[in-house]
């Protein structure tokens, strides 16, 4: 390496350093401040939140709501401190803002089904059609609710599934909301020479011992009048979550209350006759 590459080099190394030297002089308090005021911005957000969550939890408000609204002033207070830190760097925003409209613009056609579904869920957490813990049905399936998200609504059921429904095909649509509990429905025959006030009583006695059910009464009458016997049903409550386990419970139990109670439980009969084939013959 001859003499004048290493003049090159060495003068290449001090015109970087005065160039860093210049900048930190130039911009030292900028990066400072705004550095400063970003970890400033990032706690206030996470205080204002917090204290946001206090009050909506205080006044009893809907877990999915109090989320939304700490997120909403959370990334409010991030993006002023975000405006603030450019202000400080010397960044003029102006021409972003522009930038960004026409960039939002062209995203916004490609992504017209994400925003929908967030568009719906910020309906559904304004007007709550449910909440979570509720059992809805809606587009042919039931569950409970776990989640609601500005993008989706999870349920899950006794299967332990995780159902994720788009908002944007919750708006519209008939939902049935029976809160934590679905109706169980089932039926039993009894023969016609039954005794039927005491059949249905056997059958209420026999739900009220099953735990789990839900405490509200449940309906007991004559379902349809069958050819082998008297078809009596019962509707009642039971938790979402246990609904197949509790209705093969009650199932159980009003099969052995019958049986104690010597309540005769018919089956199918059919009755054959044959004709004297003799008669027709010549």
């Amino acid at each position: 390496m001859n003499d004048n590459t290493v003049g090159e080099s060495i003068a290449q190394l001090t015109a970087l350093y005065d160039a860093i030297a210049t900048f930190l002089v130039t911009y030292s308090f900028q990066i400072i401040g705004a550095i400063v005021i970003s970890l400033a911005g990032l706690l206030v957000a996470n205080k204002a939140s917090n204290w946001v969550k206090k009050i909506c939890l205080a006044r009893h408000l809907d877990v999915t709501l109090t989320n939304f609204v700490c997120n909403l002033v959370k990334i409010t207070v991030v993006v002023m401190t975000v405006v603030v830190v450019l202000n400080k760097l010397g960044i003029n925003i102006t021409p972003m803002v522009a930038a960004i409209g026409a960039l939002s613009l062209g995203v916004g056609l490609a992504v017209q089904g994400l925003l929908s579904n967030y568009s719906a869920g910020l309906n559904i957490i304004v007007t709550r059609p449910y909440l979570v813990g509720d059992t809805i049905s809606l587009l042919g399936v039931t569950g409970v609710v776990k989640q609601v998200n500005l993008a989706t609504t999870v349920l899950t059921n006794e299967d332990e599934e995780q159902i994720t429904i788009p908002n944007r095909h919750v708006i519209g649509e008939i939902i049935h909301n029976s809160n934590a509990c679905r109706v169980v429905e089932l039926s039993i025959s009894v023969a016609y020479n039954s005794n039927l006030d005491l059949a249905q009583q056997v059958m209420l006695d026999a739900f009220r011992s099953v735990v789990g059910n839900d405490s509200r009464e449940p309906q007991i009458g004559i379902n349809n009048f069958a050819d082998s016997g008297i078809e009596l049903a019962m509707r009642f409550w039971a938790p979402t979550t246990k609904y197949f386990e509790q209705k093969f419970l009650t199932n159980r139990a009003i099969y052995d209350a019958l049986i104690k109670n010597n309540i005769e439980i018919p089956f199918p009969q059919r009755e054959v006759r044959f004709l004297n084939s003799s008669s027709h013959t010549q």
